[in-house]
């Protein structure tokens, strides 16, 4: 919120009151606490009046600190609150007369004594940012209080994050509202509101509370970061990095890491789309259309309509459409496929489960006792409350039955439109519960799956989330419209939310509403197929590619090989996201923070830590796109692209710059039919570039308990020598060379050698001639 005018003036009818002085402090264990008066104090008198602002400083990690301001502290905290560390009592704490200084790892805050008040935030002998003069304060606004920070900015520093935002990439100029929405992915509004900020100047800011967080990013002062909340009290945490991984690291153990999805979600998802017709002939003749085009699918799923219309939710097939639902679902799975089922956690008034809900208690209820209703969505909607055990109980207890049906996965939509007029079953606040409702939700739903299922065959397909949402994967960028403007906005959203902590996104491919054009779904197929997840779903029309033209399918299959040929690389990136924190799809200021040229990227991305992708987002095939320095290696041509620099192309609809790293040993396979075998075994290493006196390791884990494969390249004079471990059968190594130059003592065409090692515990050697290019 925007309580100034301009520099020197407040708005209208905002009262501020501004530390003056830091008074007094009291150390504590692990923590110190400064008395901040608004006003000076000059003599006796002027300790007789207020405000006075406590601020206490804390940390619960290494690298972390946590600040809370306090104007009055005998309010009630009815919660919730996102589960994060809890501070320790042994950080480092100092005070003397001059200044209070607390140290957790590197980084510290210092505070020193009397007037003007300031904090300053200090790591390796630098200040990463301070609040400084008018920085923090007690506001009143409209009988209204609020307590707001700022946070200085440096120059040429820059700011992202903030959730699944579809808006410019830097965040730098806006007003950001942390309010989850069903807004679709053409405004300002957001389904996934996350109030954590990550900076390229070394640290980032996540503000601890579900409540309504309003970020000024360099709007209200240029030079600052401000956020509010209404209240009497504000907690946020610094994060040091320095690097950017080191920050999202940092802030995923606070916060929760991913859960590892399975691995056959990620293979090609199908939709039945939202509003088309189909039972069990449609569904029936889309996965024969796939199979006899030789299109690998690993999940079908059915939207809103496998329940009655008005009965959303009851849980229940339509018997009109699907008769025999236990039974088609077995046929479904003796194709191989994995099956998904929309809900939500509405209850229409039609649903007999609405009657059952309002007896016991577990519809959500206004303050007279009533339960709460509207017509927005479903008639006569009402909202289950998670908050009550019961409820949450029964809830996935409806779901249950469907898992013993055959049911594999859950589409978890909506939970964003959630009322504030309301009475919680536990007394939290409404006003906090509105976007921590939806980590109610998906918690719910998730954790069902891992208890059923089993820890790391869990997956849901969600929409809405805030802070900590990330440890229940999978979430998709919803109602995106079918144009190339609207594919970029959805990759803008997924490469925020993946800066705020979430290590998996996919997105409507051809987008969900209106009926794509030929050249729109054939752009997207490859954008989708080389997302963390791909699923084909829209609304009024199918998304079988027939359906649209016959390059379709070709174009589809073409990407939908390559990505299940790349399982064994992507499945040792979704193991990094679970394990540190570091999203499959990085926007390029997390992998080149150095390099001023990525700061603002928003159409291309790295997948995992090696693959550089730029979307098409023409129907003519144009695209420019930025390559960070060194020879990188086109993996669709095998032609070498020398950064750093721009590139301008053009691509048929079966191509798009897909760029290997420098240096870089891609672990791949052949097996295109389905993405859950056995990672290890059958791999071929792709080495590309590998310099002299250098060496890689590859680890591809297993997906399931058993060890992983460990493959070690080490490149000394001329030599290559190649080590494998835990591969259960033959590997394969291929030595990717440049321009055409020899790689195996003699003139190859392709520029490849492949040996191929007879066992799959073992070593190749391969001896390079003299006057190969040096990079070998």
């Amino acid at each position: 919120m925007k309580f100034s005018d301009g520099y020197w003036l407040m708005r209208d009818g905002v009262r501020a009151h501004v530390p003056a002085e830091a008074y007094d402090v009291r150390p504590g264990p692990g923590c110190f606490s400064v008395d901040a008066p608004t006003h000076p104090i000059r003599h006796r008198g002027d300790t007789l009046k207020g405000p006075v602002l406590t601020v206490r400083c804390s940390s619960p990690m290494d690298e972390v600190i946590r600040v809370s301001v306090t104007h009055h502290a005998g309010g009630t905290d009815p919660g919730p609150h996102f589960a994060v560390l809890p501070d320790r009592p042994d950080a480092e704490v100092h005070v003397d007369d001059t200044e209070a200084v607390l140290q957790a790892g590197r980084l510290a805050v210092r505070v020193r004594r009397g007037a003007p008040f300031g904090l300053s935030f200090e790591a390796d002998g630098r200040v990463l940012t301070a609040s400084g003069t008018k920085a923090m304060a007690k506001l009143e606004l409209d009988g209204r209080s609020y307590v707001r920070e700022q946070l200085e900015l440096g120059l040429d520093q820059h700011v992202y994050g903030l959730g699944e935002r579809f808006g410019p990439f830097v965040k730098n100029g806006q007003v950001v509202d942390i309010w989850n929405a069903d807004g679709g992915t053409s405004s300002e509004q957001a389904y996934k509101n996350v109030p954590f900020y990550l900076t390229d100047g070394g640290y980032g800011v996540f503000v601890d509370t579900p409540a309504h967080v309003s970020f000024e990013v360099a709007s209200e002062v240029n030079s600052r970061v401000s956020f509010s909340v209404e209240g009497q009290t504000l907690s946020y945490l610094v994060i040091h990095g320095p690097s950017p991984k080191a920050i999202l690291e940092r802030y995923t153990a606070l916060t929760g890491r991913p859960a590892l999805p399975p691995a056959w979600s990620f293979g090609l998802w199908l939709s039945t789309s939202f509003t088309t017709d189909y039972d069990e002939a449609t569904v029936t003749s889309f996965i024969e259309g796939m199979e006899q085009r030789e299109l690998p699918l690993s999940v079908f799923h059915f939207d809103c309509f496998w329940m009655r219309e008005f009965h959303w939710c009851d849980f229940e097939w339509d018997p009109r459409t699907f008769p025999d639902p236990k039974g088609m679902l077995q046929r479904l799975k003796d194709r191989g496929l994995k099956v998904c089922v929309w809900i939500n956690p509405y209850i229409a008034q039609r649903s007999p489960l609405f009657e059952e809900g309002r007896e016991a208690g577990y519809l959500l209820r206004r303050p007279d006792g009533s339960v709460w209703q509207w017509d927005l969505w479903q008639p006569g909607m009402a909202l289950v409350d998670f908050t009550n055990p019961a409820a949450r109980a029964w809830y996935v207890g409806k779901l249950e039955a469907l898992l013993d049906m055959g049911v594999d996965s859950f589409k978890t939509d909506f939970g964003e439109r959630v009322p504030t007029d309301v009475v919680w079953h536990d007394g939290s606040d409404p006003a906090l519960m509105h976007n921590y409702y939806a980590h109610l939700y998906n918690a719910s739903v998730f954790e069902l799956l891992e208890r059923r299922r089993g820890r790391g065959d869990a997956v849901v397909f969600a929409r809405s989330a805030t802070a900590g949402g990330q440890q229940f994967p999978v979430h998709w960028g919803g109602d995106c419209e079918s144009t190339f403007v609207s594919m970029a906005e959805s990759l803008r959203g997924g490469l925020s939310l993946g800066l705020s902590g979430f290590g998996f996104w996919s997105h409507d491919i051809g987008g969900f509403e209106g009926t794509p054009d030929p050249a729109v779904f054939k752009r997207w197929i490859a954008f989708g197929l080389l997302s963390s997840h791909s699923r084909l779903h829209g609304s009024g029309s199918y998304r079988v590619p027939w359906l649209v033209d016959e390059e379709s399918v070709d174009v589809l299959r073409s990407f939908t090989h390559l990505k299940l040929r790349l399982m064994p690389y992507l499945w040792g990136a979704a193991h990094e996201a679970t394990q540190q924190g570091v999203p499959v799809m990085r926007a390029m200021p997390l992998e080149f923070p150095d390099d001023p040229a990525c700061t603002h990227l928003d159409r291309q991305y790295l997948l995992g830590g090696d693959l550089l992708v730029a979307p098409v987002f023409s129907a003519s095939g144009d695209v420019s796109y930025y390559v960070p320095e060194g020879a990188w290696t086109s993996l669709l041509t095998g032609e070498v692209v020398q950064g750093p620099g721009w590139r301008t192309e053009r691509h048929g609809f079966d191509s798009l710059p897909l760029l290997v790293r420098p240096g870089a040993v891609l672990a791949t396979t052949e097996r295109v039919e389905r993405p859950d075998h056995d990672l290890r075994d059958g791999v071929v290493l792709r080495v590309h570039g590998l310099a002299d006196g250098t060496e890689r390791t590859v680890v591809v884990p297993a997906v399931d308990d058993q060890a992983p494969a460990r493959f070690t390249l080490r490149r000394a004079g001329g030599r290559v020598t190649a080590t494998a471990e835990g591969a259960p059968g033959p590997w394969s190594l291929v030595l990717v060379g440049v321009d055409g130059e020899v790689v195996d003592g003699d003139r190859a065409e392709d520029a490849e050698l492949q040996v191929t090692a007879a066992t799959g515990v073992g070593a190749l050697v391969v001896d390079l001639a003299d006057g190969d290019d040096p990079r070998w």
